[in-house]
């Protein structure tokens, strides 16, 4: 069983990194294998919708997103961390993000997806929904915590001392381990649920 966790923040060891370690440890200790990779400091564009993806079932733009579908399509979870810019998560992890799920075709049904975020102040709470939905439309269980996934700090340093978002950290931690065990369980007694073809409804006609 294995975990990927995207580090969105340009800073390798920063606020954010600090979060994901915990959640990673955690991890480890429950017996999922993690791998973290950072994309925050990368040159990463946005999708210009060419439908490119569709035909090759790759992105066009040959980088990280397409090292790191590779990577996705083989993990049971996915734990995507931003820092706060504006509100809002780093515009490089969301043109990563957006990418990644619209290009990769494989069924992402019932791998769990977690997001974590960190701030200095405030932004905490849309940025945590920003990044859940990215889970939500893709048929992928939310892990959840005994808080909202988020730490608080301007350095990793301060991270430290915030102890209870670090707890909130190995809280998911145990927590996704514990769905995506259960979920293996699952598939393997009663399958993955039942799907129908997809509809598409256009609202203007």
């Amino acid at each position: 069983m294995k975990v990927l966790l995207i580090n969105g923040s340009p800073h390798g060891n920063g606020c954010t990194a600090r979060a994901l370690r915990e959640v990673a440890d955690t991890l480890e200790q429950q017996g999922i294998e993690t791998l973290t990779i950072q994309v925050g400091n990368q040159s990463i564009r946005g999708c210009i919708a060419c439908g490119s993806c569709a035909k090759t079932g790759c992105c066009v733009f040959d980088d990280a997103v397409n090292e790191a579908a590779a990577l996705f399509a083989q993990c049971d979870g996915l734990v995507v961390g931003s820092p706060v810019y504006y509100a809002s998560a780093n515009g490089t992890l969301v043109s990563f993000l957006d990418r990644l799920f619209y290009s990769t075709g494989f069924d992402k049904t019932m791998k769990v997806g977690a997001a974590v975020v960190s701030a200095r102040r405030g932004g905490c709470s849309s940025t945590f929904d920003e990044l859940n939905k990215y889970f939500t439309i893709s048929g992928m269980p939310v892990a959840s915590s005994q808080y909202w996934n988020s730490v608080h700090g301007f350095t990793a340093e301060d991270v430290e001392k915030d102890q209870e978002g670090l707890q909130v950290m190995r809280a998911l931690g145990r927590n996704m381990a514990f769905l995506i065990k259960s979920i293996a369980l699952g598939r393997e007694a009663f399958g993955l649920p039942e799907t129908e073809v997809r509809v598409a409804t256009n609202f203007i006609q």
